[in-house]
């Protein structure tokens, strides 16, 4: 089989989320156990760290990972889903696997894949396991796909559970509630082991202390372990100031992940890290979670998070897409300086509008579109929904031709902003 060959299996022959949806989605365990045992249960014979979260995870995931890498590790990263390429999936030391590592996998277990007829996530999941087994990482950092009680990745016995934050998203599996959804989330804790929490709020706290307290596991909130006492942005990137509150030290550290919000994900990394360096049992100097932090983008290839693509005007994209992303996105528009403001946006078809188009600015030119996939909300459906919001533009049938279009009709010191979608900034980066 060639690389394309394998990916048209994966996408063609087994259930894929981005293609149709909640039908995609497994819950449970039996498939991926069944994988695994197949495989000799590579997940058993690696160290790892689990991050949850409904936004956050994967920069936090990120972050993590290339401090591990600075420290010396050979890490191991899992995270969806992947905007250009599938590798960007699982990386070793920020580097993707071999398009022959794809197509060995396949080729080598296609009866057992045949045999229990995993999603394309629970198959992803397992060609990762057995990739970071097989290269003898030392950690790996495994980003949940979908809640965290029964994501495929649950069955990890991780040295931390990490869980960003809680917020409305993919709430006919996970709950109506951010009570029920943190629930979900709270799945990934494990018994005696210790647990970080990004975010302390009065609707989820309890839960996590619940839930922790059952299971006899440490837990730290990163929001009341260190704070941001100031915030310098740059186009590539930003400076922190922080104190711990514990022992009243503060420090900078620098950033290569733009983005006001990654405020929140780098107390949360930085907490993590405190952990694993102490229960987990790694050595981590401050210098090296500094390098890595500094570095993330770079070392990991992360992208979408606040991206520029151009300059005057500037053209930005974001993957913010739920009701908590779009407010983030939000708050970073609204304290930008620009001219005009031109947004190219479109959305999956079974996204809660009505949480996330009254968030977006209304006295910007909308371009409605949408992204090449199955699972796309019509362009024209999408501006009728959005008229009600008091958002204006046209319609256009095609990402790039929308992204052409606001170019044309933007001068240099306007901004071009691209999302909504996951699948929208895919197209254009």
């Amino acid at each position: 089989m060639t690389y394309q060959q394998t990916l048209d299996f994966l996408y063609n022959s087994l259930p894929v989320f981005q293609h149709v949806g909640g039908s995609a989605y497994k819950a449970g365990f039996d498939n991926i156990v069944a994988l695994e045992e197949a495989l000799g249960n590579p997940h058993r014979k690696i160290r790892s760290v689990h991050v949850a979260g409904t936004n956050g995870k994967g920069s936090v995931s990120h972050m993590v990972a290339s401090t591990l890498t600075a420290a010396g590790y050979r890490t191991g990263l899992f995270t969806s889903p992947h905007l250009k390429d599938f590798r960007e999936r699982i990386r070793i030391d920020g580097r993707m696997i071999s398009e022959e590592e794809v197509i060995g996998f396949v080729e080598r277990n296609r009866g057992t894949i045949d045999r229990v007829q995993p999603s394309f996530f629970e198959i992803t999941t397992a060609i990762a396991f057995d990739c970071f087994a097989r290269h003898e990482v030392d950690v790996a950092v495994v980003e949940v796909g979908m809640g965290g009680r029964l994501d495929s990745t649950n069955i990890i016995r991780p040295l931390v559970s990490v869980i960003t934050n809680i917020g409305y998203d993919h709430t006919q599996f996970l709950g109506d509630t951010l009570e029920e959804i943190a629930g979900e989330k709270a799945g990934i804790i494990k018994e005696d082991t210790p647990v970080v929490v990004g975010e302390s709020r009065i609707e989820t706290q309890l839960v996590f202390i619940d839930k922790a307290k059952a299971s006899r596991a440490p837990i730290l909130f990163a929001d009341q372990t260190y704070r941001v006492l100031g915030q310098i942005s740059r186009p590539q990137g930003q400076s922190f100031e922080i104190e711990n509150r514990l022992d009243g030290s503060r420090f900078r550290i620098d950033s290569d992940l733009p983005g006001l919000y990654q405020r929140k994900n780098v107390l949360t990394a930085l907490t993590a890290l405190d952990v694993l360096n102490g229960a987990g049992g790694l050595s981590i100097s401050r210098e090296q979670v500094f390098r890595g932090i500094a570095t993330a983008a770079r070392t990991t290839g992360l992208m979408g998070r606040w991206q520029q693509l151009g300059e005057r005007p500037l053209v930005v994209c974001d993957t913010g897409h739920n009701e908590a992303g779009i407010t983030e996105v939000a708050a970073q528009l609204a304290a930008q300086h620009y001219r005009k403001l031109l947004m190219v946006v479109g959305f999956v078809e079974d996204k809660d509008l009505s949480k996330v188009l009254p968030l977006l600015p209304k006295d910007a030119y909308y371009f409605f579109t949408r992204a090449a996939i199955r699972r796309a909300l019509d362009e024209k459906e999408l501006a009728r929904r959005a008229g009600a919001y008091g958002l204006r533009g046209e319609c256009v049938g095609s990402v790039s031709e929308a992204l052409r279009l606001a170019r044309s009709q933007a001068g240099p010191e306007d901004l071009i902003f691209v999302g909504g979608s996951t699948y929208v900034v895919a197209e254009i980066i």
